[in-house]
């Protein structure tokens, strides 16, 4: 959920505390806990030939699966479901899919279920239901059971793990200028991919978005077969998306925020994010630039004292003194809090008083900012969210198999995204050396026969630009376009506007006009 903290006005310089400066950036890092990534969300393309999670889960006949449902403090109820690894061939074993549920606040006017999913690939449905409710409104807690799932691969499921510390892979540069730097990430790269094929084998075959999808329509059933409640964001549109194109009569609402469209291919996807992160931070330098009170003001100067600073960063990466943190920020720490910034709109406050911060030399709130973004946490272990996103990413897409096309990509970016085009051209290479081939490609998804499904787009978001929201409700047959004006990425949970028309249709089953406006 975003936060309203708004700062009070500063000179040009900060002279707060660094207290109160880090619990700016701890804000921050809280409200990207809704859709937070290790990189950038993506789009799923649909199946072709007979891929892993294909068709219907189960025959009519077939008895629904069992969840097994146990208290698990604070009101909640968590359950297990077991799933086929490859519903086409049910001797490849089984898996887990771990839920959580929050019963409706008012069980006498009780509407449903409702399931979320925060997007990553690899975010964590079950943690969005138990830390962040407060991004939904008071309505739906009241009126729908509220039902978050890890996705196979992910988290509490049964996971996939690479490697355990992640810190060494953070101290490259993810945009190589030099040959060096570009030998490191290439090593770095094949290594992750070697390790991901020795520790996960009989898993890494069946993480695909299409046996998400499936594992959905399972759980769907092992909720009592009530047609489905979908909430997804970011990348959990994608999940939704494909459901409603495989199982369109089995759905009552479905809202998709801050979408991605299945019909890219890896190049487009990351071309219209090379773009749009690009504009983002452009916005935020001339924002600082025309205001005072930013804590990195420098007037007309911003954009090019920005610079400067991550070039120094890269030439000398900065310590971190107020964190009890012997690393160093380089290049690879500093971009990933630029770009973890830009997914709310208040992360540009924390990224003021980062930039401020590591001006005078000293990269604590960098390094704060970076680490929820990759997945680590305060005690310097990590979450699973950078494997499991890497894995169904290099499942779901086709990338290219050498690094000379990765490289003619960068070039091709830097027209339109000179600060991001090697980050976001490299960001796949692991894929590269991937033990399991992709299995998709892309199209449009249609779902013809589908109730109305609401499709919210952000005209500032950075991760998934404003067109991809505009061309899925487009090609959905029943697709209704809400559109919030503003930056960051999904709109839920920081505009009123949005989320009573989003109230009003899950719980009344009233659509939002098509090409309602919410500033």
């Amino acid at each position: 959920m975003a936060s309203r903290f708004r700062p009070s006005p500063v000179p040009d310089r900060p002279t707060r505390s660094v207290s109160a400066l880090l619990a700016v950036v701890l804000i921050a890092a809280a409200c990207n806990s809704l859709t937070s990534n290790p990189n950038v969300p993506l789009a799923t393309p649909r199946p072709t030939g007979t891929p892993s999670g294909s068709g219907p889960s189960a025959a009519p006949s077939e008895p629904p699966p069992r969840i097994t449902w146990t208290s698990c403090g604070r009101g909640f109820q968590c359950g297990i479901l077991r799933a086929p690894k490859d519903y086409a061939d049910p001797s490849a074993g089984v898996l887990e899919v771990s839920l959580i549920r929050r019963r409706a606040g008012d069980p006498e006017r009780r509407v449903g279920q409702l399931l979320v999913n925060p997007g990553g690939p690899g975010g964590s449905g079950v943690d969005l239901v138990r830390d962040g409710t407060r991004a939904f409104p008071r309505a739906i807690l009241q009126r729908f059971d509220l039902i978050g799932f890890d996705p196979r691969g992910v988290n509490s499921s049964t996971a996939v793990r690479c490697i355990d510390n992640l810190d060494p892979r953070a101290q490259l540069d993810p945009s190589p200028d030099d040959d060096a730097e570009l030998d490191a990430l290439v090593d770095d790269a094949r290594d992750y991919a070697a390790a991901c094929a020795k520790r996960n084998a009989n898993l890494l075959p069946y993480l695909s978005t299409d046996a998400v999808v499936d594992d959905l329509e399972r759980i769907r059933r092992g909720l009592g077969g009530e047609k489905l409640n979908y909430l997804g964001f970011s990348y959990g549109t994608l999940i939704g998306a494909l459901y409603a194109e495989r199982y369109p009569a089995n759905i009552r609402a479905f809202v998709l925020d801050a979408a991605v469209d299945p019909a890219l291919d890896l190049v487009g996807l990351r071309t219209g994010q090379a773009e749009a992160f690009d504009e983002a931070l452009e916005r935020f330098l001339a924002d600082c630039a025309k205001r005072t009170e930013c804590l990195f003001h420098h007037g007309s100067g911003t954009a090019r004292a920005f610079d400067q600073l991550m070039s120094r960063i890269e030439r000398e990466p900065l310590p971190a003194p107020r964190t009890n943190d012997n690393r160093k920020v380089g290049p690879g720490l500093a971009w990933s809090a630029v770009l973890g910034s830009m997914y709310v709109e208040n992360g540009r406050v924390a990224l003021e008083a980062a930039l401020a911060l590591a001006e005078g030399g000293d990269g604590s709130l960098l390094l704060l900012l970076s680490d929820p973004y990759r997945g680590r946490n305060p005690d310097g272990t990590y979450s699973n969210l950078v494997d499991a996103y890497t894995s169904n990413i290099c499942l779901d897409y086709e990338a290219p198999t050498e690094v000379d096309e990765f490289e003619a990509f960068a070039e091709e970016l830097r027209s339109i995204s000179p600060r991001f085009a090697g980050l976001i051209a490299f960001n796949d290479l692991a894929c590269a050396f991937w033990s399991t081939p992709p299995t998709r490609t892309p199209a449009p998804v249609t779902a013809v026969g589908a109730p109305p499904i609401v499709v919210v787009g952000t005209t500032g978001d950075p991760a998934t630009p404003y067109e991809w929201s505009v061309d899925l409700a487009g090609s959905l047959e029943s697709g209704v376009l809400v559109t919030r004006e503003g930056e960051g990425h999904t709109a839920i949970g920081v505009n009123n506007c949005i989320r009573r028309a989003i109230t009003d249709y899950l719980v009344e089953l009233k659509p939002p006009k098509d090409g309602l406006t919410c500033a």
